[in-house]
Order: C-alpha cells, then sequence, then structure tokens
C-alpha cells in the first residue's frame, strides 16, 4: 500500500474511532418539539422614562434573543404574550433558574471617570454616584462617559502567559474608541497611585473593575486602541455571563419572571415514531438503489454512508447543537445527498473505463477521484461559504441551519473523498476483483447513458425554447403569488395563546387530533405540568376560540381557561431582516466564488437558476394553500443548497471541455456538458427522492409539508440546472460575442457620374 493510502485509511479510523466515543458518551440535544423543555415567562415593567409597551417588549425580546444564543441554547423559542409578556421556552437546559436570572438581568454598562474616595456617610452630590469598588471602598464617579451603546463586542478569554487567569476584553465601537481615548487620556494625567487615575466600570449599579491606567498611557492621549481588558478574580463561568450580558446589550426596560415550567414537546410520540420509521426506510431504499447501481461500488458507497452518519451525529452532539424534527428530517436528506459525491466519482470512473484510457477498473477508479474533485470541492465550498454567512450573520432557526448544514458538508467530503476511497481502493486491488470487472459496476456504461448514446439529443440546439417554458412556469408561480397570496404560518405572523387547567391529564397528540378534526390543523398543543395544556394557533375569533376550548374540555373533562392572549411571531422583524440580509450576502458570496472559479457568466447563471428554483418553490406552495413556516423556510435554504451543487457539477464539466477544445462553440460543449452529467444528475436524484417519498408518505402530518417542499425543490432544481442555468450561460456567451463584434460600416459608393441632358 502507497503511503498516501495509508495515511487516508489511518485518518478514516482516528475519525470513526473519535466519532463512536463521542456518539457513545455525548448525548445529543433534543429540541421543543421532540423533547420538551423549559418554559420561563417573563414580564416588561415600566420605568420613569419609558413605558413598557408593546414597542419596548418587542425591542426587549430581540436582545434576549441575543442572551439566548448566548447562552448556548439553538431553536429557542421567543414569542410576544399580549403587550408586555415574553415566553421564552429552552429546550434541553441544565440551569433553568439561572437561565431566567440572566435573562432578566437589565445590564446597564457604564464607564465613569474617578472624583476620588467618599467618606462612609457621603451624600450624592448633583451629577454625582457614590459606590463601592471591589475591595469595599467607597467612590465618588463623575456622570458616565460611555454606556454599552458604545461597545462593539465582548469575549471571556483566558490568559495562559501571564497567569491572571479569566478576563472579559470589552472592544468598542468606532464612537466609542474616541470616548473611550478621552477617558483614559484624562484619568491618565494624574499622578501614579491617585485614586482619580482609576476608571469605574459600572454593571448594575455595581462597580466590577476599577483599574489604574497603567504609566505607560499618555496624558491627554489615552488608550487610543478601543480595547479594554477587565479583570476581576472571575471563574470560567462568571467570565462568559458578563461577557454575555456585555455583549448582549441593556435591556430597553426591566424585566420580572413571572412563571417558570416545563412543557412537553409539540409533537407526539406517534409522530416522532412514524418520522423514524420513514427515515429508517428512505435511507434503505437510498442505499439498495446505490447497490442496484453500481453493485460492489454502491455496497461500499453505503458502508461510507453509514459512516457518514455516524461523523455527523457525533459533531452535532460535540458541538452541542439542538436536533429537531426538521432538523433531523434535513439530516436524512442530508445522507441522500451526500451519495453525490460518490455517484461522480463512479460515473467519472465508468467514462475512463468505457473510453479505454483506462484499461483496469482500479486506474479508471483513480482518475475518476482526480477527475470529479473538482466538482466535489467546487460544490461544497459554495455550500460552506453559505453555511458559514448564515451562522455569522443570522439567529435563531437559521442560524442553527448554517450549523447543520456546514457539519453536513465536511462529513460528507471525509466520506466519499476518504473513506469511500479507502473502502473502494482496497477491493478493486483484489485479484478476484481484478479478474471480475463487472462486479465492481464501473465496467458498464449504465442505462441513463446508453438511452442517450443511442438518441444523441441536442438540448442547447435551441436555449431560448427551454428559457421560455421557465419564463412560462415563473408567472405561473406568480400568478399564484398574486391571486392566492402567502399565507404565513405563526412564526411569521403571531397568533393567539390559550392555556388551559384541565380536570384529568390530557395526552396532547390526543389533543392535537382532535383540533384537527374541529378544523384547527395547525394549532400546536404542549402539555404544561400534570394537567396543564396550551394551545397555540393563528388569529381566532371568539366563535373559534369557543370551539376550541369546547373540543379540549370534551378530553379533560373539568377545563378552566388560565390564559388567552395574542401572541407575537417567533420569527420576529429582525430575525427576518438578519436572514435575509445573511441570505442576500450568502448568494453575493457564491456568485464570486463562481465567477473566480468559472467566469461570471457561469456565476450569474447559477445565481438566476437559484432564484427561478426559490420562486416557483414559494408560487406552488401559494397554489397549495400551504402555509410558510419556520419549516418550509427550512426547506426552502435545502433546496438552495441544492440547486447550486447542481448547477457547479453542470459547469464544472463545461469548464473542462473548454480547456480541451478552446475555439470550440459553446453551445456544443455544454450539449455535451450536460449529457455527460446527465446519469449522474438522475441517479443522485433518485437517491434523494426515495428518502423523500418515504418522508412524505409515512411521515405523518408533521413532515408532509417540508417533504413537499424538498420533493417540489429537487425536481424543480434538477430541471433548472440543465434546462435554466446552461441555457442563461449561452445566451449570456451569445450576448457578449455580439457586444464584442465589430459592426459592418455602411458605405455608399458611387459609380461614373451621370450627366442628365436638359431639354431646352
Amino acid at each position: 500500500m502507497i503511503r498516501s493510502a495509508r495515511v487516508r485509511a489511518l485518518f478514516a479510523l482516528a475519525v470513526i474511532a473519535l466519532s463512536l466515543y463521542i456518539a457513545a458518551t455525548v448525548p445529543v440535544r433534543l429540541g421543543l418539539d421532540l423533547r420538551g423543555g423549559t418554559q420561563i415567562v417573563l414580564e416588561t415593567r415600566s420605568t420613569p422614562t419609558t413605558e413598557a409597551g408593546r414597542a419596548a417588549t418587542d425591542r426587549t425580546l430581540e436582545v434576549l434573543r441575543g442572551r439566548v444564543d448566548g447562552l448556548g441554547v439553538a431553536e429557542p423559542t421567543l414569542v410576544r404574550s399580549g403587550a408586555n409578556r415574553i415566553i421564552v421556552e429552552l429546550p434541553g437546559v441544565q440551569d433553568p433558574k439561572k437561565a431566567a436570572d440572566v435573562l432578566g438581568r437589565t445590564a446597564q454598562l457604564t464607564f465613569h471617570p474617578v472624583l476620588g474616595p467618599a467618606g462612609s456617610q457621603a451624600a450624592e452630590k448633583s451629577g454625582e454616584r457614590v459606590l463601592s469598588d471591589e475591595s469595599g471602598q467607597r467612590l465618588r464617579l463623575a456622570a458616565a462617559a460611555l454606556t454599552g451603546k458604545d461597545v462593539k463586542g465582548a469575549d471571556a478569554r483566558f490568559d495562559q502567559e501571564s497567569g491572571a487567569g479569566w478576563h472579559v476584553t470589552v472592544d468598542f465601537d468606532r464612537a466609542g474608541r474616541g470616548r473611550w481615548a478621552k477617558l483614559t487620556g484624562q484619568a491618565a494625567c494624574r499622578p501614579a497611585g491617585d485614586p482619580e487615575r482609576r476608571v469605574a466600570i459600572v454593571l448594575d449599579d455595581r462597580i466590577i473593575s476599577s483599574p489604574q491606567i497603567d504609566p505607560s498611557v499618555g496624558c491627554g492621549t489615552g488608550i487610543a486602541g478601543g480595547s479594554t481588558m477587565i479583570t476581576g478574580a472571575f471563574d470560567d463561568g462568571e467570565a462568559r455571563e458578563l461577557a454575555l450580558l456585555i455583549k448582549g446589550g441593556a435591556l430597553p426596560v426591566p424585566v420580572e419572571t413571572v412563571e417558570q415550567h416545563t412543557v412537553g414537546p409539540t409533537l407526539g410520540a406517534r409522530a416522532i415514531a412514524a418520522s423514524a420509521w420513514a427515515a429508517a426506510i428512505g435511507t434503505a431504499l437510498t442505499a439498495l438503489f446505490v447497490i442496484v447501481v453500481y453493485r460492489l461500488m454502491g455496497v461500499l458507497a453505503a458502508v461510507a454512508l453509514l459512516a457518514y452518519g455516524l461523523i455527523s451525529y457525533a459533531a452535532l452532539a460535540a458541538l452541542g447543537a439542538t436536533l429537531t424534527l426538521p432538523g433531523l428530517a434535513g439530516f436524512v436528506l442530508a445522507i441522500g445527498m451526500a451519495v453525490d459525491a460518490n455517484v461522480l466519482v463512479f460515473e467519472r470512473a465508468r467514462e475512463e473505463y468505457a473510453s479505454r484510457h483506462r484499461p483496469t477498473t482500479r486506474s479508471a477508479l483513480t482518475a475518476g477521484f482526480r477527475n470529479a474533485f473538482s466538482a466535489i470541492a467546487d460544490s461544497n465550498v459554495t455550500t460552506l461559504i453559505a453555511a458559514g454567512l448564515l451562522f455569522f450573520l443570522a439567529s435563531g432557526p437559521v442560524r442553527g441551519f448554517g450549523v447543520t448544514l456546514g457539519i453536513g458538508v465536511v462529513a460528507s467530503m471525509i466520506s466519499a473523498l476518504v473513506i469511500t476511497r479507502v473502502l473502494a481502493d482496497f477491493a478493486v486491488s483484489r485479484r478476484w476483483v481484478h479478474r471480475r470487472p463487472g462486479v465492481t459496476g464501473l465496467a458498464t456504461t449504465g442505462r441513463v447513458r446508453d438511452a442517450l448514446a443511442r438518441r444523441d439529443p441536442r438540448p442547447m440546439r435551441r436555449p431560448r425554447r427551454w428559457l421560455a417554458a421557465s419564463a412560462v412556469v415563473l408567472a405561473l408561480a406568480g400568478s399564484g403569488i398574486a391571486l392566492r397570496g402567502l399565507d404565513f404560518g405563526i412564526e411569521f405572523t403571531g397568533g393567539r395563546l390559550i392555556e388551559y387547567d384541565t380536570g384529568r391529564a390530557v395526552d396532547p397528540e390526543r389533543a392535537r387530533t382532535a383540533l384537527a378534526d374541529a378544523g384547527f390543523p395547525r394549532a400546536v398543543v404542549q402539555s404544561s405540568g400534570d394537567t396543564g395544556l396550551t394551545v397555540r394557533t393563528e388569529e381566532l375569533t371568539d366563535a373559534q376560540a369557543a370551539a376550541v376550548t369546547r373540543t379540549v374540555g370534551t378530553l379533560g373533562g373539568a377545563t378552566e381557561k388560565v390564559r388567552d392572549e395574542l401572541i407575537g411571531p417567533s420569527l420576529g422583524d429582525e430575525l427576518r431582516r438578519n436572514a435575509l440580509i445573511a441570505l442576500a450576502v450568502a448568494l453575493g458570496a457564491q456568485l464570486l466564488y463562481l465567477a473566480a472559479r468559472f467566469r461570471w457568466l457561469f456565476g450569474t447563471a447559477a445565481v438566476v437558476a437559484l432564484t427561478h428554483d426559490v420562486f416557483i418553490l414559494v408560487g406552488v406552495f401559494a397554489w397549495l394553500g400551504k402555509p410558510l413556516d419556520g419549516v418550509f423556510l427550512a426547506a426552502l435554504l435545502t433546496v438552495i443548497g441544492y440547486s447550486v451543487n447542481d448547477s457547479v457539477v453542470v459547469f464544472d464539466r463545461i469548464r473542462e471541455l473548454v480547456r480541451r477544445e478552446p475555439r470550440a462553440p459553446l453551445a456544443d460543449l455544454t450539449d455535451r456538458a450536460v449529457l455527460q452529467t446527465l446519469p449522474r444528475t438522475v441517479n443522485t436524484g433518485m437517491g434523494a427522492l426515495l428518502i423523500l417519498a418515504s418522508l412524505a408518505v409515512l411521515g405523518g402530518d408533521s413532515l408532509t409539508d417540508f417533504a413537499l417542499a424538498l420533493l417540489i425543490g429537487l425536481v424543480v432544481g434538477t430541471y433548472s440546472s440543465v434546462f435554466t442555468a446552461a441555457p442563461v450561460a449561452v445566451e449570456l456567451h451569445r450576448l457578449r460575442r455580439e457586444r464584442r463584434r465589430p459592426r459592418a460600416r455602411r458605405t455608399v459608393r458611387g459609380g461614373p457620374r451621370r450627366t442628365a441632358a436638359r431639354r431646352t
């Protein structure tokens, strides 16, 4: 075995062993829909300067969302209830009381000049404050020179070099840098040891640090770096909590915890079991399909897919990510998508073997890995760019999707390029396999390729026809949006929350089924305590609310309504705005990457095809009257990743053909590229289709809309990569050539002059 093969084998064994250890020792965190969690009800309080109304409560909710993300809780639910209450649901929180304390802190951060020590009975003068420092000494403080609004960020760090322990670094924004330099410059004019050479950092009316300005700081110059470090004998928990409060910002109004209890999952055990069975059956069907098509290589690919699932699960557990039902379905779908890299390699190996450039299956397989690497790398890098930007720029469930997406991409590349290659290299080097090349599945061209060879179609002969067909479909989708409108779910619009105290315990799944039969199929039902039941629906009339109460009463006996309030959206304006910004930046970054790796026209064509897919998916849901909710958002993001991957594979083959034949017409090369990559497109699509069909048919109501959205996206994405992205690239290339072509100048050539005879 050559050295590179040994390195790959050792790396694969190390990754699998580490994943097995993590999977066995670290439990994965389940979301609210699968396990339930802790519900904290906060109530905003008015201050002399700010009224705790609806607007102030909405601003408070967005600050709390940032704090929840800082607590390490993924996929939380935060909604405004009424005018001044906020319901926070946290999955898998170990210490609910501590979480409530951190969420409720006002975190008013200020930076003050120190005017000197104060006597024990000193009274506060106008504009001054008297507070005790870390050692208990009372100090007179001037008015605040900076506030938490001037802070750009804060991080908890451990100083290993000096052994000073944990500290918090604070970075100021552009306006805060100048104020910090002025504050420290004034303090530096005092002699060393003078109390007035100190700066007091106050959090919630308590001095948390009052450091002396270093002697190296010049008088009037100050610290110009725009950063400071807070020390104070913190342990790791205190440092992280302080950084979280500073970075999260101050609450516009104080909040008070009025309720705190555990809540059950939003999905019943039967729905979860049905979804698990659907996932298992879909995965088995996909593995069986790969084995039928690629024989021995398919068996090895199925083993690599199991390793992919193990690696992804271990990564989710190690990072502390929260697994929800849509996330679980997306995770299973990613298993179907992970087969794409294997299919790319096997199809390239088939081409090499069929062309007789590679006389053995071993050399054909090696060439297949080498030739498919650029397509695999480019498609996965574009997806990683999107995942990274969604994580850094978005928040809430969109940020969680970025984490899951990034894990899936990395695990897919390890599975295909390392584990599959180790297994395949070992298999084709066996003597009995060498004597029977047909058993590998690489010595045949495949049914799709044979059918294309017999018919020899030319899809790019008339690219405008495909663009016209896409325009018709876009018009139909747009008419659905215009005529029927978009039905946004509770996460986007808000609705009504009714809480009951029933005479006997009610199974939430029975209540959910009964409410669906009564005409409320979108009702979200959770248990709360022993006999509590919470129903969350879209906006209801009084008659509809009474029907909900009657339905619950028939199941729970003597039923008392505890709360009945309007709730705001859990995906609020700021979260939606951040998600749209992150998505736009991700698309722009993908365009730049594709332009750098290919050409501008290919990058533009890929983004056009992606926009085409998104618009059609939204339009179809509008025609069907399906809700656009958080589950649909997850499906939409998955479709975006799939669409870009499909287009990149086609463009990678076009780029390869252009390098071989730079003078050939682009339309002819695109024809060949589409036909050469079509077997991969069909086989990858079939692998994903089997899983999605299983989720749609067997997964129950909880996954029907999710699977339907992905099925539509799969079909449209497969179509657009061939019949939208490729024709757009051909037409853009033609238009550019026409603009560059010099126009023929019109000249009037005169013949010999003829003099007309005048009649006299």
